[in-house]
């Protein structure tokens, strides 16, 4: 049975052994002071015993109570408020992602259009002379601007509201991307199937040659990605960082090597590991600079000495931040190495994102891929219809 003692009662039985001391001292002359000799020793001796017994719970005399336990109440029972579920945050989906992508250049580009439209009921002279204007100054090309222009003069007779002016707008846009949609599809019967990324410094061919590479291997595909930007060593690190992000191997040089001969190490490494696709990253170049385009030249030659047909993709990633220049690196870039597709990225920090309407309208290359964020699954195959909903929301 537990009792519970009060601070004082271990002072008493301090006191009590004190008292022993004394008695066992005196008894056998081992104290180092002397004792009143009135004072017997057994004197000592009872009051450490009555210090002890004391301290002792002694029933009827000096009972030491036990502690309180404290009575158990049940609590009382609170009919508890249901807890609403925290919905779930729902990824958008691609369409929802190209919608939001394409949101800068609705802007910078439908709407003007629009509203040039819209403010009047009929397409009178001033009209016309506003939409020409306009369609010029926005990041189509002149080139593709009057052709739409005049899509649009030649049938003014017949159109009788904004909408239907819009309307035609929108078919001429469609016609022209759906003859450049082709998706980027590997044949089975080409291994390794090369791809060779060109574009200046700035387009976002890192990131691309990565998603693309991400792209392929959730398709089952093995994949091997070779840094041909031997310039600078920060490139080289980067395209590894992304590399190993999106599971790929790897080839690489030290700075300043060959970019050639780093294509060639990757094509060959490629064979005899009989991987699916070697993609080759390029030195980002302007291409105004010749002797630039001639080693892109160079590479090409070497990648078809080894494997006749190599590259099989020339992919040519473009920034569509940067408007109608994109128009004339595809003409210099195609000059050099015959594109064979092109992926337009960062349409969703661009208001000019409808350059792409530019490119395919001048030139008879397919439009492979579009970003339209920096996310893995950001890049998407275009898909003509789809842009073309997405840019003419609301419209």
């Amino acid at each position: 049975m537990k009792y519970r003692f009060s601070p004082h009662d271990y002072i008493v039985f301090i006191v009590s052994y004190f008292f022993l001391f004394l008695y066992i001292g005196q008894v056998n002359n081992a104290l180092p002071f002397p004792l009143p000799a009135e004072i017997p020793s057994w004197t000592y001796l009872v009051v450490a015993i009555v210090f002890n017994i004391w301290v002792i719970p002694i029933p009827g005399i000096h009972p030491r109570k036990p502690p309180e336990v404290a009575e158990y109440k049940p609590e009382e029972i609170v009919e508890k408020k249901p807890v609403k579920p925290v919905p779930r945050e729902v990824a958008p989906t691609s369409k929802e992602k190209l919608e939001q992508g394409l949101a800068q250049t609705h802007k910078g580009f439908i709407n003007r259009i629009s509203a040039v439209l819209k403010g009047s009921q009929t397409l009178d002279e001033d009209v016309l002379s506003q939409l020409e204007e306009t369609l010029v100054g926005t990041d189509i090309g002149v080139k593709t601007a009057y052709m739409l222009f005049e899509h649009v003069q030649n049938q003014s007779g017949s159109i009788d509201s904004p909408d239907a002016a819009m309307g035609i707008i929108h078919s001429e846009i469609t016609q022209i991307l759906e003859q450049r949609q082709m998706s980027l599809t590997i044949p089975t019967d080409i291994r390794p199937f090369v791809i060779m990324v060109t574009g200046v410094n700035g387009s976002g061919k890192t990131t691309t040659i990565a998603k693309i590479a991400h792209r392929l291997k959730n398709d089952g595909l093995s994949v091997i990605i070779a840094s041909g930007d031997t310039f600078r060593a920060a490139a080289i690190e980067q395209l590894e960082h992304w590399a190993n992000k999106a599971g790929a191997d790897f080839i690489k040089a030290h700075e300043g090597a060959d970019p050639s001969s780093v294509a060639f190490d990757g094509l060959q490494a490629a064979i005899s590991r009989k991987i699916d696709v070697l993609i080759i990253d390029t030195a980002g170049r302007l291409h105004t600079r010749e002797t630039l385009m001639e080693e892109l030249k160079k590479t090409k030659r070497v990648l078809d000495k080894k494997m006749p047909g190599a590259p099989h993709e020339n992919l040519l990633v473009l920034d569509a931040t940067i408007g109608q220049n994109a128009i004339e690196q595809t003409r210099q870039f195609n000059n050099a190495l015959e594109v064979t597709g092109i992926a337009l990225t960062k349409l969703d920090g661009s208001s000019k994102g409808g350059v792409i309407v530019g490119i395919a309208n001048e030139f008879e290359i397919p439009i492979r891929f579009i970003g339209i964020g920096e996310g893995m699954e950001d890049l998407q195959s275009f898909d003509a219809q789809q842009f073309v909903d997405a840019l003419f929301l609301d419209n």
